[in-house]
């Protein structure tokens, strides 16, 4: 079991890399245009959209593909319980990592309300998804 959560956490770490990547890549883009133009005032908003980009990312490939990049290295899976993982389940079970203090209130939730042996952080249980290993 600890080798499993070790597996979600390092897919996770490898996910936050490539999101603050783009971030990166964003700012590089985004940043001339607002200091040719004088709109230091956007960047207020630039952790709105790191939080609004974190939870598209993880939608949209968990919805699509049933798996993130860092999911897909350590061959990890998002699997529904009727089979049929949709944009709706993902995005249920990704909204709290909107920020990451929602986050870790997710997995402490999940830790205490979830049966024994099970992988499922709070939101897990909520969507009705769970995470696999993939072989």
């Amino acid at each position: 079991m600890q080798e499993f959560w070790g597996r979600r956490l390092v897919a996770l770490i490898v996910d936050v890399i490539f999101i603050t990547l783009l971030m990166w890549v964003l700012t590089a883009i985004v940043y001339p245009v607002l200091a040719w133009n004088n709109l230091y005032s956007v960047l207020n908003y630039w952790l709105v959209l790191l939080g609004v980009l974190i939870v598209l990312y993880f939608t949209v490939m968990e919805g699509k593909w049933s798996s993130t990049l860092g999911k897909g290295l350590l061959k990890l899976k998002v699997q529904a319980a009727d089979g049929n993982m949709n944009c709706k389940k993902a995005f249920l079970r990704n909204i709290s990592k909107f920020l990451w203090v929602p986050l870790v209130i997710d997995l402490l939730i999940g830790v205490v309300v979830s049966k024994e042996g099970t992988r499922q952080r709070y939101l897990d249980i909520l969507a009705k998804t769970t995470v696999i290993k993939v072989e």
